[in-house]
């Protein structure tokens, strides 16, 4: 006869199998989600010293460029900056160059999903101070009073993961861990009188962007059949104005619908929002159970597509992939999130700011981190209530530091799609190269804090922009100096002072920034620029175009005696001015606080001659 189990030993049991089942891990930075921004920050992180862990729920790194099947990128053609160039070179290689990724008509980078996690996972590999545990979802987040200390995880089997970290970098798709730290935040549509954007709405609603849950589908032949099974709640009539001479509005044929997403190996993404694969599902500040189940409905919208384009198209050959997402269904392993909270920064990054960036009270430019060229997509067509936003003109833009940083919790960095803009202007910051940018400059960000012992606000911004340029990123998005120009960082610097402007143009698909430098400029916008960063300028202007000797004369006046050793009538260049601000002034170097407002100034008076 079997003795009972004593309570005691019980206990012991019960508390060695917890004990098992735990685990904790005390790094320097810690990421929370391998999403796309958070896979640059963390990579950024770790090549910069700090010993990162990187916590992902699925099983690849890369969000909604490879987990959630996104994989045709949209803008940032012209701005092959950091970590979003350093990616495309690496799929340009994979596939035999830029050409073979022009598969289709959406994009000129398009690549299959398990390409894309790949090489990240490479990229990551590299990095000796970075690790990667996959398979966790966050629980909660630790603070001590108003600073972030770690956050927990756990995962299928029970396991639990506490992390400690010095900085925590919230980069889930829909802002979970800052809201979990208690950061203020912000959800749905602005009200213009809020935000002083004249084309926001009166009056704010809780609405976010469409969402999709993507899929990939295979040419498996002329002669196959990979027609699944009908999705529960078909209805055909959705999807009937998807293409073809039907479609309410510039109706194209069904083939070229397809040829949208086309990827290299034949294949095809379906990320679709006319009568296609976009679900409106508010999902943001449900539980993790929660959001499965309504989720359901974002995937029975795709099957039923995928259904449509194989019985009423006409294309049964074409089948969900069997070689992308190890997944019971063959969809990515999570939906395409364009939005979801939206954090309270130091700042809060505007339309207005990116339509026009001198004209504002702050100089939000001066402060740029990451770069962005695409238009303002918002996707409302399954709930159209708002009015209709269209793809309004902006020019090129940098996302500024200030919106990574809570405006009061410390010891969290935000970055992917939570950071702290607009309901507006996120239509332009959510595109993928600009998050992983973004995520770019959080790794930064973080590394520089645990370095310097501070706090992300106590990091000067200049830090961050310097070890930017100095990682090949762009903190200007300037579309006509390139990196391999000689002076790429000198011209670049004196763009982020605003002592020489540049010039602005919204242009179809991809918006650019002009900074023309080899064009002239006068004396009189000189003196302007050098004035609009607090120095003390001495002399007449005039509207006469600026010799090399002139503009001698204005450094002169704000340094002292300068040597004169050039051809000083000689009509002086924006790369040449540019250059001399840079050997004679150094103005990058002049702080600046999160606001783009010059601290303080003349920090070389010692170094005045004597008179």
């Amino acid at each position: 006869m079997n003795s009972p189990i004593s309570p005691a030993l019980l206990l012991s049991a019960l508390l060695l199998m917890a004990c098992c089942n735990d685990s904790t891990k005390k790094v320097d930075v810690l990421v929370i989600g391998g999403t796309t921004g958070g896979t640059s920050a963390g990579i950024q992180a770790a090549r910069l010293g700090g010993q990162t862990l990187i916590v992902e729920e699925t099983a690849w790194l890369g969000g909604m460029l490879t987990a959630a099947g996104v994989s045709a990128t949209d803008g940032n053609h012209y701005l092959p900056s950091g970590i979003w160039h350093e990616f495309r070179e690496l799929l340009r290689k994979h596939y035999g160059g830029a050409e073979a990724l022009s598969t289709g008509w959406v994009s000129a980078t398009l690549f299959e999903p398990h390409v894309g996690d790949s090489i990240f996972k490479a990229m990551a590999q590299k990095e000796e101070k970075l690790t990667v545990m996959y398979g966790y979802w966050l629980v909660s987040v630790q603070k001590k009073g108003d600073r972030v200390t770690g956050a927990t995880f756990r995962n299928d089997e029970g396991k639990t993961l506490r992390v400690k970290a010095r900085i925590t970098i919230d980069a889930t798709d829909l802002g979970d861990g800052l809201a979990m730290a208690g950061a203020s935040y912000r959800l749905g549509m602005d009200a213009g009188f809020e935000t002083g954007e004249n084309i926001a709405l009166t009056e704010a609603n809780d609405m976010v962007q469409d969402l999709t849950w993507v899929a990939i589908l295979k040419d498996y032949g002329k002669e196959a059949n990979k027609t699944i099974e009908k999705p529960a709640d078909y209805d055909v009539s959705f999807y009937r104005d998807c293409c073809g001479s039907t479609a309410e509005e510039n109706s194209i044929d069904c083939e070229t619908m397809l040829n949208y997403g086309r990827l290299p190996n034949n294949k095809y993404m379906l990320n679709w929002p006319r009568h296609g694969n976009d679900i409106y599902l508010n999902v943001v500040e449900m539980s993790r159970e929660q959001r499965a189940a309504e989720l359901q409905k974002a995937k029975n919208r795709t099957l039923g597509f995928v259904y449509y384009i194989q019985t009423e198209l006409g294309f049964p050959h074409l089948g969900l992939a069997d070689d992308e997402f190890a997944t019971d269904d063959r969809l990515p392993f999570v939906p395409y999130h364009r939005e979801g909270r939206r954090l309270d920064g130091i700042v809060r990054f505007t339309f207005d700011h990116v339509e026009s960036p001198y004209n504002q009270r702050d100089n939000l430019y001066r402060t740029g981190i990451s770069v962005g060229d695409y238009p303002v997509d918002h996707h409302h067509l399954c709930k159209p209530l708002p009015p209709s936003l269209g793809f309004q003109p902006v020019p090129s833009f940098n996302v500024p530091l200030g919106a990574l940083i809570p405006e009061k919790t410390e010891g969290l960095i935000v970055c992917d799609k939570a950071i702290s803009v607009t309901n507006l202007i996120n239509g332009s910051t959510r595109l993928q190269p600009v998050v992983l940018l973004t995520g770019q400059a959080a790794g930064v960000l973080a590394a520089l804090s645990v370095i310097e012992k501070k706090t992300p606000r106590e990091i000067p911004v200049r830090a961050v922009q310097q070890k930017l340029l100095e990682a090949a990123a762009y903190i200007m998005p300037l579309y006509d100096v390139k990196p391999e120009d000689p002076y790429f960082i000198e011209i670049q610097k004196i763009a982020a002072t605003g002592i020489l402007k540049t010039q602005g143009e919204p242009y179809h698909w991809a918006n650019r920034t002009w900074f023309y430098p080899d064009s002239s400029i006068t004396t009189r916008e000189l003196y302007e620029g050098l004035k609009s960063y607090r120095y003390l300028v001495s002399g007449v202007p005039d509207d006469n175009p600026l010799t090399i000797g002139k503009c001698l004369d204005i450094l002169s006046s704000v340094k002292g005696d300068l040597p004169r050793t050039f051809q000083e009538e000689t009509v002086a260049t924006k790369r040449v001015i540019a250059v001399l601000l840079n050997i004679i002034l150094d103005p990058f170097n002049l702080p600046v606080d999160h606001h783009g407002v010059v601290i303080n100034n003349y920090p070389w008076e010692h170094l005045r001659p004597v008179r």
